[in-house]
């Protein structure tokens, strides 16, 4: 069972690194042959997916090497993590452009108040947050650093992650309801539970990984890590985009909504994300204490 058990992890691990790399791909091969609509924000998008397509490439062979038991060397292991680390960051960081944009850009159909909430705001935010973190793990994931402090700044990394996920949807809601007002959201019950879910839900996820990587600080070996609560974390975060996917299917877009339905689904880049119950649900019943 424990060794049916650890396939099973495996194949999740590499399920989530395929959907990673493959819909990075997609959004990657998009905003190249968009590249005209605005070119500020677009071409260092693109850039931007080309660094992550990398991260996720570097990935989706780790995760293979794993699922084959073709044993990786300490050295090599932790030079793919390093540069997954990197290129994520700059990822993060080509978000700049997008930020400044969103400060000084405004139509003839939406005001420069509605780009500084929309995109102004969450970009910057992102920019800063996200290299800044994972600047961090860069250094702490290291052969001659302790395993036990790279953990603990994951831990972090995730819970940044998140927050900047919580305050990037919570301004896709604050940017609809600048533009309509907030009756719309209780005309429908689809619209008030996916307004909860986000704004409540994401947030209290978030709030519960930062005490999560608060506590870690508190391991002294790898045995100290509650890799339950680690798995909760995934899980939590992967059935959130399941629930907006499955909300989608059945329900389709939206008529009144303008923001929320093109962003959370028609141009969000983080849906290969509802794979992550896959590893989640397998960590959150594994055996407390194994390495």
């Amino acid at each position: 069972m424990e060794n049916r058990s650890s396939w099973i992890f495996k194949t999740g691990l590499f399920i989530v690194a395929l959907s990673w790399f493959s819909f990075t791909m997609y959004k990657f091969c998009t905003t190249v042959l968009n590249l005209t609509d605005v070119p500020v924000t677009d071409m260092p998008g693109s850039v931007g997916f080309g660094f992550r397509a990398a991260a996720s490439f570097i990935a989706l062979i780790v995760s293979l090497f794993y699922l084959v038991r073709r044993e990786l060397s300490t050295v090599e292991l932790i030079t793919s993590l390093r540069w997954i680390v990197l290129l994520e960051a700059t990822y993060w960081l080509l978000f700049l452009p997008a930020g400044f944009w969103g400060f000084n850009f405004q139509s003839v159909l939406y005001s420069r108040e509605f780009f500084i909430i929309e995109a102004g705001l969450p970009c910057l935010l992102q920019a800063i947050v996200m290299p800044t973190v994972l600047g961090v793990l860069f250094l702490k994931v290291s052969p001659k650093k302790s395993s036990v402090n790279a953990i603990q700044w994951a831990i972090v990394a995730l819970a940044a992650y998140i927050f900047v996920f919580w305050f990037n949807y919570t301004s896709q809601w604050w940017s609809e309801i600048y533009l309509q007002g907030t009756e719309f959201i209780l005309s429908s019950g689809r619209y008030a539970f996916e307004f909860t879910l986000t704004v409540v839900g994401l947030l209290l996820v978030a709030v519960y990984t930062a005490a999560c990587a608060k506590s870690s600080f508190k391991a002294k070996n790898l045995k100290d890590f509650k890799i339950r609560k680690i798995g909760l974390i995934l899980a939590l975060l992967g059935l959130y985009f399941d629930v907006i996917l499955v909300l989608w299917f059945l329900f389709g877009g939206s008529t009144v909504l303008t923001v929320w339905p093109t962003f959370v689904v028609l141009h969000n880049v983080d849906l290969w994300m509802a794979t992550l119950p896959m590893v989640g649900l397998m960590l959150l019943f594994s055996k407390e204490g194994k390495t």
